[in-house]
């Protein structure tokens, strides 16, 4: 019996993964799921590109500003949850689609996440009080010496993530990225991997104007109502972290702008990084017209 498939679209920040995720969904009348993780929070809107009901066109999503910035959220979560809903949407539909630039997030989904060692509180509390004395550059020194590749793909600004890392690495004495890179899991489907593509330069342009039409949609008001929560781990994201210093008064919002369009294109980096090292099936042009001959080229069986 033929099993369904899991149609996965990655590609870097602005390609513009939501407008053919949705066109492929019509077209196979299938549900989407969201695996950007920035899109989960239900407080965060404007800054995170969550797609307008206009924008899914009646297509249904799920993942989508579900659960509240105060409930600690990771990857093995979202895969568990994931592949319950799988299982049962796999019920009524041949194909389903999953979506999204948080790159761990889709491959837990695919391949199951390693196994990673317990962390005791006195290994977590060492790194909490070398990152309060020492700072976040001093977090991002030590894992790019003891974990370089890891460091390639990280948002290096993200202080949470940098500690794990840290935390795994001190208590296993081996890089954090070895547990992402473990046996894969059995799954009940077959998947299909896309990466859309678009040249480097269309798309830092596209960043740059996606942040400007942000600002323009209200995203420093966003942010002045999330200020409470600034510390929060969903809080530690692009488009978000960097206001925060206009708020504080130091400094002016258009540097702070400039600084979400630089962050952002790194960030885009480090996805095409995550990509390279992880190969999808298909690479197709962001511009590609769902047609009978995409549909075609993206159901054919996985080459042996």
């Amino acid at each position: 019996m033929q099993r369904p498939k899991l149609i996965a679209i990655s590609g870097p920040t602005a390609v513009g993964k939501t407008s053919f995720a949705v066109a492929l969904a019509k077209r196979l009348s299938c549900p989407i799921l969201s695996s950007d993780a920035r899109q989960f929070y239900k407080e965060m809107c404007i800054g995170t590109a969550v797609p307008t009901p206009e924008e899914q066109q009646g297509i249904p999503h799920y993942f989508i500003q579900h659960i509240s910035i105060n409930i600690p959220y990771t990857a093995g979560d979202f895969e568990k949850a994931a592949i319950v809903l799988l299982n049962d949407l796999f019920k009524k539909y041949n194909e389903v689609i999953l979506v999204g630039g948080s790159n761990l997030y889709t491959d837990a989904v695919l391949n199951g996440l390693g196994d990673f060692p317990d962390v005791s509180n006195q290994i977590k509390q060492h790194w909490q009080h070398i990152f309060d004395s020492k700072g976040i550059a001093f977090l991002q020194a030590e894992l790019k010496r003891l974990d370089p590749r890891y460091y390639a793909i990280v948002d290096l600004q993200n202080h949470v993530r940098l500690l794990r890392a840290l935390c795994v690495c001190s208590v296993s004495g081996k890089p954090y990225s070895s547990f992402l890179e473990q046996p894969k899991k059995e799954r009940a489907f077959e998947a299909v991997t896309i990466e859309l593509t678009m040249p480097r330069d269309q798309l830092y342009h596209r960043i740059n104007q996606r942040v400007d039409d942000m600002v323009a949609n209200g995203l420093v008001e966003e942010v002045r109502s999330l200020l409470p929560s600034k510390d929060l781990n969903a809080l530690q994201t692009v488009g978000y972290r960097e206001l925060f210093p206009y708020f504080e008064g130091e400094q002016k919002v258009e540097e702070c702008i400039e600084n979400i369009k630089m962050n952002t294109r790194r960030f885009a980096k480090r996805q095409l990084t995550w990509l390279r090292n992880h190969p999808c099936m298909h690479q197709i042009s962001h511009n590609t017209k769902v047609d009978d001959a995409l549909i075609e080229l993206l159901t054919i069986k996985k080459k042996v």
